[in-house]
C-alpha cells in the first residue's frame, strides 16, 4: 500500500487502463455480449440501450462487442509491430555502436536514408504493395519506425563501449560476442523497456491509420481503425460510432505514453545503479 501511495495517481489510472484494455483483449470471447461479426438488419443504427449498450452500428453490429475484440486486434498488431521494430532498431544499433567505422557508417546511412523520407506516406506505399494478410501492417510498421529505435541504442552502446571495465574485458581475451551479451546488453535493458513502451502508443496510431485507409485489418474483423473507417458516413448522425473507437485510441496511447514516462524515471535510476557497481 505504500508503494502506491507513493505512486502519482495519473500513473496508477494510466496503468488501471492498460490492464483493462488488456483484460478485454485477453477474455473477449467471455465478456463480449455478442458476435462482433454478425450482422443484425432489424438492429441497424440504434442508439445506446439496455440492448446495446454503445448502440449499433449500419449492419447491426453490437459496438461494444466490437470494441472488446477490437481491443484484442489492434492492441495485439500494435504490441507485435512495437517488438519488430525494437528487435530490427536493437541488433542494428548494437552492431552499428559496437563495431564503428565502415560497418557504423553503412548503417548510418540506411538510418539516415529511411529517415529522409516522409514516415506516413512511405509506410502508406509499402502497405499498398504487399500481400493483403495480417503482417503487412506489422511489416509496414517496422520497415518505418525502426531508425529511431536504432539511433538510441547506437548512442548508448558507443557510451558503454569505452567504458574501463569494457575495455579491461576486452584485454582479457574476451569476445565480442560475449560483451554484447554479457555486458552491453543487460546495461540497456532499462532504455530497451522504456522505448518499446513509448513504442506500442505509436504503433497503435501507426496501425489504426493504415487500418482506416483500408490497408490493414481486413473487415469484418473488428479493429478501432476500421471502426472509425466503417463509422466515417454516419458520425454526424450517429457520433458514438466513431467516438466509442477514436477515445479507445487516445486513452490507450496516452497511457501507456505516462507508463512509459514513469518506467523512464524509475529504471533510470536502477540502470545508474547497475554502472556504479560495474
Amino acid at each position: 500500500m505504500k508503494v502506491l501511495r507513493s505512486v502519482h495517481p495519473l500513473y496508477l489510472l494510466a496503468f488501471a487502463i492498460v490492464l483493462g484494455t488488456i483484460f478485454c483483449a485477453v477474455m473477449a470471447p467471455w465478456i463480449s455480449p455478442y458476435n462482433p461479426t454478425e450482422v443484425n438488419t432489424e438492429e441497424i443504427l440504434e442508439w445506446s440501450s439496455y440492448k446495446h449498450w454503445l448502440g449499433t452500428d449500419a449492419l447491426g453490429r453490437d459496438i461494444l462487442s466490437r470494441m472488446i475484440y477490437g481491443a484484442r486486434t489492434s492492441v495485439v498488431f500494435a504490441t507485435v509491430a512495437a517488438c519488430c521494430t525494437m528487435l530490427v532498431g536493437l541488433i542494428l544499433g548494437m552492431i552499428g555502436g559496437y563495431y564503428g567505422g565502415r560497418i557504423d557508417q553503412g548503417i548510418q546511412a540506411l538510418v539516415s536514408l529511411f529517415q529522409g523520407l516522409p514516415g506516413m506516406s512511405f509506410m502508406i506505399a509499402i502497405a499498398a504493395v504487399l500481400p493483403e494478410n495480417d503482417a503487412r501492417l506489422i511489416i509496414a510498421v517496422t520497415i518505418t519506425s525502426w531508425t529511431g529505435f536504432s539511433r538510441i541504442v547506437r548512442s548508448e552502446v558507443i557510451h558503454l563501449r569505452n567504458e574501463n571495465y569494457i575495455i579491461g574485458i576486452k584485454s582479457l581475451g574476451a569476445g565480442n560476442s560475449y560483451i554484447l551479451r554479457r555486458y552491453i546488453l543487460p546495461n540497456i535493458f532499462p532504455l530497451i523497456v522504456v522505448l518499446l513502451t513509448l513504442r506500442i502508443g505509436t504503433s497503435l496510431l501507426s496501425a489504426s491509420a493504415l487500418s482506416y485507409l483500408g490497408l490493414g485489418v481486413a473487415p469484418p474483423i473488428a479493429d478501432w481503425g476500421v471502426m472509425i473507417s466503417d463509422a466515417r458516413t454516419y458520425f454526424r448522425s450517429y457520433p458514438l460510432m466513431i467516438l466509442a473507437p477514436g477515445m479507445a485510441i487516445t486513452l490507450f496511447c496516452m497511457s501507456i505514453n505516462l507508463i512509459g514516462d514513469f518506467l523512464r524515471e524509475h529504471l533510470q535510476l536502477s540502470n545508474a545503479g547497475e554502472r556504479k557497481m560495474l
